[in-house]
């Protein structure tokens, strides 16, 4: 008895101590809606706090480098030679697919036809109106309204625009040639609002809206946007086609696990599926804190797959899973070269 309550005593030591420890993130809005629920589920179970930002990812990156963060997180992966540089370790932590929007209460919630051509058209101003014949063509029978047609985009540095911009970058050489990739671009029409929460919330407001947002942030948007594969098939945006567009990606750990989901093949593939990942330092200023992240994403991988569902995010595959564990015990170390991450069993 005395045995077990010697013991009882070190694991609330060990959860105390755990809980005063200061885990805060920073970056991308896209997972946003996952990594909350995945820390108040986290909290409830462990006591342990993570603070996480949703700032988007160009300041998580920013953050992170600076290293005023635990971790930062991206939807625009890091290439190898940048990670090595700045001394950081990334990898994927969810999947989810980012998806146009429009404000068209008129059409009722019919389903409502784009193919990557006509999307980078309407974002380049070269499509105006929701009647324009390149619409009509796409949607015999639907009666689209002769309204302007109103784009809202991110103001900030987003990986959710990284995403878009590279999608739309593979559909329309005139896309690619007069505004390109990044995060941040320099957008030929429209008004810009801050993550993907203030993008939603603008394209609710201002009638015949369209923007692009994670797919969490689209649920609630009527019409359904169907749009053309790399296949040819018209698809709408759900869990299948994520998985579908992710199954075959080629993760490597050298890399960084850098992938780019945008365009896949499959005929149930959606074209615009994107990954999200984490950053954090191969030495961390604070050790500590940053093993307890790990504990957190550990635990993330181990009991959130069913929270990640509900909210319509795809888990990762257990082996690419099996991939990233390897990693945190290569890859990081206390000030004595010792590692922070040890996976189970060893």
């Amino acid at each position: 008895m005395r045995i077990l309550g010697a013991f009882l005593m070190m694991a609330w030591m060990g959860q105390s101590l755990a809980a005063g420890i200061n885990i805060t993130g920073a970056g991308a809005t896209f997972p946003y809606p996952v990594y909350a629920r995945w820390a108040a589920a986290y909290e409830k179970a462990t006591g342990v706090r993570i603070n996480y930002q949703s700032i988007g990812s160009g300041g998580g990156i920013k953050q992170i480098k600076a290293r005023t963060v635990v971790f930062g997180a991206s939807d625009d992966p890091l290439d190898a030679t940048e990670l090595g540089k700045s001394g950081l370790v990334q990898w994927p932590m969810i999947i989810g697919g980012v998806v146009p929007v429009v404000n068209l209460p008129q059409l009722k919630g019919a389903k409502l036809k784009l193919t990557g051509d006509v999307l980078a058209r309407i974002f380049l101003g070269e499509i105006k109106s929701w009647d324009d014949p390149a619409l009509k063509e796409l949607n015999p029978g639907l009666a689209l309204p002769k309204q302007d047609i109103s784009v809202v985009h991110r103001s900030d540095g987003s990986g959710t625009t990284f995403n878009f911009t590279y999608y739309l970058a593979t559909q329309s050489a005139a896309w690619q040639k007069a505004v390109g990739v990044g995060k941040a671009v320099k957008w030929p029409v429209g008004i810009g609002a801050k993550g993907n929460e203030g993008v939603s919330s603008m394209a609710g407001r201002v009638p015949g809206a369209i923007a692009y947002v994670e797919y969490a942030y689209a649920l609630h948007s009527e019409p359904v946007i169907s749009l053309r594969n790399r296949d040819g098939a018209f698809v709408e945006p759900q869990l299948e086609g994520f998985q579908a567009a992710a199954a075959n990606a080629d993760w490597r750990a050298a890399s960084g696990y850098s992938v780019i989901l945008s365009n896949q093949p499959g005929a149930a593939s959606w074209p615009m599926t994107a990954a999200s990942f984490i950053l954090m330092p191969m030495r961390p200023a604070d050790p500590k804190a940053a093993q307890a992240a790990l504990e957190f994403f550990d635990w993330c991988f181990r009991e959130g797959a069913a929270l990640a569902t509900e909210l319509h995010y795809v888990a990762l595959p257990d082996k690419v899973v099996d991939m990233i564990r390897n990693t945190w015990h290569e890859s990081f170390r206390d000030p004595d070269g010792k590692p922070l991450w040890t996976p189970e069993g060893e």
